[in-house]
């Protein structure tokens, strides 16, 4: 562990590790820098003569960071990334020394095969050939850990036909998509002077930590990420005393550490507390382009899990590691902003006199209440399922909430067909005097919901912790681009601008009003009037998959060129797949843990009873009820966790034999699942019982209180 005392100056380390604008701009000969900015503004391809003078001088300020390797850096269909790594060395020369070389063939393109990877049908083994191409919109950078320095370039993974067989391919696509139309949408309105439109994102990342060497003795937790067995400890979170509470001293220095990687990286890390759940902890950076904001996501991600081990911690990145406290999330805060920086989510001082603002909000509102369903399967994975519809998540209906000030002026456009007026900010009075007086906003927030305005931006509340923000910004990205489509459609062919730009308006937010909810989206009245007004809820993975490819999806994605339909169907294949694989691996730790520790523990525990018993009642008279009567319920308890144990047994090998595919994955949901509880149920009753001595493993309160 790096000495916590040691001081640095953020500005000047930020980035260092970054092969970024300033780095080119001093190292590149001029007119290749500029061709390289033509190419990462504007698309263009890059010639080989160009690369290969990029190519040698990252290689060069790799080389003086101490890199002795480079590695295309991709994100397959995994959650995580990949990464195959290749010296700088050339062949040995005739007096046996050897070159440093890098061209740039070897910086454009990679192919690593790697056809073990998730392709869901796209690709054979027998036909692996996969290629990588340099994803020059994200800046190369390099990693320093105990494997030395390593040139990272970050690359999108496609297949020999050329289909997308990884996050980053399609979210490029998508933020073409989004860029066409949103240009032609501002063109509409006089806008002559911006070029691009680029979504923005920030992801904020909660995240647990745990001690280590806890942490491996509890294999359930090794396996699967998640603890399968545990009973409550005495106080859980309830006195809300750990949220934004003062950050204790070894979790400070972890934070501290983290950071310090993190800005070398260029990451913006900007936010640090602790959560709501004991051991729970968050982590938000600034703002960057939806592609950056993708890759600094997964560098975050794997900076928290690294800096873990040397501060003997365990990073725990799934959504629900314990039962019965707040799972984690990932909010994904998005906007869409020019190149000169026009932010077309800011609605301004008076909203309802900014009429580009209104159409492209009810645009948004369009296409979520639309594409409801692929915005819900974005968020789907297995962690996630553990956690919507809790009292700490979003419930599994995407509903949006905007605002009182926003909701207004739609109900002026709805009733009257006008907005004449925008309900102001107002002085936050405390009615202390010695505080000052400022002004608050124009609007309150909503926690509860999933897809909610926020001053200038929505934040998508439904993303799992574990996951990569790729795919809802692909989704986000690609309805927008719909909707501002049909909007533009529309107005080209109308005659009066003004009259076809309001009449948009009040149609889109007449039609799609439904979709508006400013209320608890936790209550069961929600869920009741979500029903009513015809909202999809969908409470498990299973059931959001299939909105993938629907006629309606593929019309989507195939007209803005995101997705093709056979990369749609291998996705629902491969996501199917996952679902079961990850429930199958669920199961088989539990009847590991189970059948290895738990109940060899029971028994100890009551042969060490029973044996005290005897002993009693050798050596006196005395009442020994108490202690018959636990024997008894001890023993009725492991044999009901004997019986659930051979029923798992029994159903898990029935799944593992079955079909993969959409019935293999509600079987593991319906049935596996259901029968996992039957074995938890009596185990953690039995934890509350047994000698803590004998049990087998670190309790809750050990691991989320004992950091």
């Amino acid at each position: 562990m790096e000495n916590s005392m040691e001081y640095y100056n953020v500005a000047e380390i930020f980035g260092e590790n970054v092969f970024n604008d300033s780095v080119m701009q001093e190292r590149l000969p001029k007119k290749v820098y500029q061709k390289l900015k033509q190419t990462i503004r504007e698309g263009k391809e890059l010639d080989l003569a160009t690369a290969d003078v990029i190519a040698h001088e990252m290689k060069e300020w790799a080389i003086e960071k101490g890199a002795t390797h480079y590695t295309h850096w991709f994100q397959p269909l995994t959650g995580v990334t990949a990464e195959k790594h290749d010296s700088f060395i050339t062949a040995p020369m005739e007096n046996g020394k050897v070159l440093m070389s890098f061209s740039g063939k070897e910086l454009i393109k990679g192919e690593p095969d790697a056809s073990s990877f998730p392709s869901g049908g796209l690709r054979a083994t027998f036909e692996a050939r996969g290629y990588t191409a340099w994803d020059c919109t994200s800046p190369a950078f390099v990693r320093q850990d105990a494997a030395g320095a390593t040139l990272c370039i970050p690359t999108a993974f496609c297949s020999y036909t050329g289909e997308a067989l990884d996050q980053k391919t399609p979210l490029l696509r998508s933020m073409e998509a989004i860029n066409k139309q949103a240009l032609r949408l501002i063109r509409l309105f006089g806008n002559t002077t911006s070029k691009r439109v680029t979504p923005s994102v920030g992801p904020e990342q909660e995240y647990f930590l745990v001690d280590r060497a806890k942490y491996l003795k509890r294999k359930d937790l090794v396996f699967t990420g998640r603890t399968l067995f545990g009973a409550m400890p005495p106080k859980g979170q309830e006195m809300d005393d750990h949220y934004f509470g003062i950050i204790r001293e070894r979790i400070a220095a972890y934070m501290r550490d983290v950071n310090k990687e993190l800005w070398k990286l260029g990451v913006s890390s900007k936010t640090q507390h602790n959560e709501a759940a004991p051991a729970q902890h968050e982590l938000a950076p600034i703002y960057a382009s939806a592609n950056v904001a993708v890759d600094h996501n997964q560098m975050v991600m794997e900076t928290l899990k690294k800096v873990a081990g040397r501060h003997g911690l365990q990073c725990l990145l799934h959504e629900k590691p314990f039962a019965g406290v707040n799972g984690s999330g990932k909010h994904d805060n998005w906007s869409i902003t020019t190149d000169d920086g026009i932010n077309l989510l800011e609605p301004g001082k008076s909203p309802h006199e900014n009429i580009q603002f209104l159409l492209v909000l009810t645009c948004v509102l369009k296409a979520v209440d639309i594409h409801a369903d692929l915005l819900r399967e974005s968020a789907a994975d297995v962690g996630n399922d553990h956690r919507l519809g809790a009292n700490e998540a979003p419930p599994a209906i995407i509903s949006v909430y905007l605002g009182e000030q926003l909701e207004d002026v739609l109900t002026q456009l709805v009733s009257t067909g006008e907005a004449t007026h925008s309900i102001k900010r107002s002085v936050l009075e405390t009615g202390v005097k010695t505080l000052p007086d400022f002004m608050k906003d124009a609007t309150d927030r909503n926690r509860t919901s999933p897809f909610a305005f926020t001053g200038n931006k929505f934040e998508f509340r439904m993303v799992g912790s574990q996951d990569s923000v790729a795919q809802p910004n692909v989704v986000l990205n690609t309805i927008v681009a719909e909707a501002f489509a049909e909007a533009c459609d529309y107005i080209e062919q109308s005659e009066d601008f003004d009259r076809a730009v309001h009449d948009l308006i009040k149609k889109y937010a007449t039609e799609h009003q439904r979709i508006v909810f400013n209320g608890n989206g936790y209550s069961e009245e929600w869920v009741e009037e979500a029903a009513r007004r015809g909202l999809p809820n969908m409470t498990s993975m299973v059931d959001a998959i299939p909105a993938l490819n629907t006629e309606k999806a593929v019309k989507l994605f195939e007209k803005f060129g995101v997705f093709t339909r056979a990369e749609l169907d291998s996705r629902v294949e491969i996501e199917y797949e996952t679902y079961a694989k990850e429930i199958n691996i669920e199961a088989k730790a539990m009847i590991d843990i189970a059948g290895k520790q738990i109940i060899p523990a029971v028994i100890k525990y009551i042969t060490s009873l029973a044996n005290s018993i005897n002993a009693v009642k050798a050596a006196c008279d005395a009442d020994i009820s108490v202690q018959t009567e636990l024997l008894v319920e001890v023993s009725d308890l492991l044999s009901e966790a004997k019986v659930a144990l051979s029923k798992l047994i029994d159903v898990t090998e029935q799944g593992a034999a079955m079909k993969q595919g959409r019935e293999q994955a509600v079987f593991y949901r319906d049935v596996v699942m259901e029968t996992m509880t039957a074995l938890r149920t009596p185990v953690d009753k039995l934890e509350m019982i047994v000698d803590k001595d004998m049990w087998p493993m670190p309790s809750y309160g050990d691991l989320m209180f004992e950091v």
